[in-house]
């Protein structure tokens, strides 16, 4: 355990402490909330936590069975928690409206950076003694979002009896803004390019025939599925099945669970099957997955035949893998777009900058592009509500600009 000693030293004296993972913090008593100003009183409480980790814990317990959730509430509550005790001094159970509203100015504007910022653009583990929780000042969009969780966590802990008041519930209400228009995704042709760096991949080792044929298979289900990537780096081949429908006709799915431990199937294309038979043959298993089959839906690509003899399972793909597979085809697709001239720069910027949940717009896209209906996409999607969908829904707008601007006229004369 890490102890970190408050009040911090003065700017000539040693070094200030550095903000510690929430799994290995400690706090002294001072810090701990066990005395916090807005602690409420003993009698009320509900949940048994005597301190402001126990508390937060409690809560962040809530969302265990949903692991990319789970993930970013952490985040938010570890940032608030290091920012409280290590720039304020204080515990979360003292923090008061003004010191959130400052709070608010910090996540755009994390400083001193040497502390609070991670060097250089590499991930590090929590372990790791050059961590920290910022990789950089986050955008306006990301401090909305992390005042809402915070604000949650703040109301449940109000209602557990933990706290006498919610410190945020007194931030001035802004009207919701108008649902914005998806814009990361690529269009048709930048889809083209992507699809064309990855049929150019080399081939001509082994381990380099597997790593293709990871990446087309990668960007096939994650197109093909319109799926997160917390799905897909949770599914398992077993979850491919064929059922026949009430005409007798074979169709194959794909079970994925979602968002809020949600189960949906999602149409697997024989298209997607065929992809599936390729990827699958080319790490020399039948082209057809079994019922119940434990391989992750995305195979590692060294160490198989080792983990085989050892009777070894294969590990899933980690979001960080998945990443890094995703980034190294989007920088193969942007250096093919700048090679046809600076005229392109813009456009491979674009493409560099794109992640997976891109592909997931993507896929979005393209569907409504084709007039597939916004139901379907909605319920492949795991969307909750058909405004969510149609979010997608880009060619429409276009038409409607084309019209507008055919039928729409003012029609000034043209004078000196």
């Amino acid at each position: 355990m890490e102890l970190l000693l408050l009040p911090l030293p003065p700017s000539n004296g040693p070094a200030a402490p550095l903000p510690t993972p929430l799994e290995r913090l400690h706090l002294p008593p001072a810090l701990s909330g066990a005395a916090g100003s807005n602690r409420a009183p003993d009698r009320a409480i509900r949940i048994a936590a005597a301190d402001d980790l126990a508390a937060v814990t409690a809560w962040l317990a809530r969302y265990a069975d949903s692991a990319a959730t789970l993930t970013a509430y952490r985040r938010e509550v570890e940032r608030l928690i290091l920012w409280a005790v290590l720039q304020l001094g204080k515990p979360l159970s003292s923090l008061t409206h003004e010191d959130l509203l400052a709070y608010e100015r910090f996540l755009a504007d994390p400083q001193p950076a040497a502390r609070w910022v991670l060097a250089g653009s590499k991930k590090l583990a929590r372990s790791h003694p050059d961590w920290r929780p910022f990789a950089g000042p986050l955008a306006p969009r990301s401090v909305r979002q992390a005042l809402v969780i915070l604000n949650a966590l703040f109301a449940w802990l109000t209602e557990a009896g933990y706290l006498a008041d919610n410190p945020l519930a007194l931030a001035r209400r802004r009207r919701a803004p108008a649902k914005a228009r998806i814009t990361r995704y690529l269009s048709h042709e930048l889809w083209e390019t992507v699809k064309d760096a990855v049929a150019t991949m080399p081939t001509d080792t082994a381990r380099a025939c597997l790593h293709a044929a990871r990446c087309r298979w990668v960007l096939t289900v994650l197109y093909l599925g319109g799926l997160r990537a917390s799905e897909l780096t949770a599914t398992t081949m077993g979850a491919v099945f064929c059922r026949r429908d009430a005409q007798g006709i074979e169709r194959w799915w794909l079970e994925v669970t979602g968002k809020g431990n949600k189960t949906r199937l999602v149409p697997a294309t024989d298209e997607l099957i065929a992809e599936l038979a390729r990827y699958r043959r080319a790490n020399d298993l039948p082209p057809t997955p079994q019922p119940g089959e434990a391989l992750p839906l995305v195979l590692p690509v060294i160490g198989r035949e080792q983990r085989a003899g050892r009777g070894d399972h294969d590990p899933g793909l980690s979001r960080g893998a998945l990443h890094l597979i995703l980034k190294e085809v989007f920088g193969l697709a942007a250096a093919r777009l700048r090679a046809r001239g600076p005229e392109w720069e813009a456009q491979a910027a674009l493409l560099a900058s794109a992640s997976a949940h891109w592909l997931r717009h993507t896929a979005g896209s393209h569907m409504t592009d084709r007039q597939v209906d916004l139901r379907y996409v909605r319920d492949n999607f795991g969307h909750s509500s058909i405004s969510t969908t149609s979010g997608y829904l880009h060619s429409e707008e276009d038409a409607r600009h084309d019209a507008t601007q055919a039928r729409h006229r003012i029609g000034w004369i043209n004078t000196k």
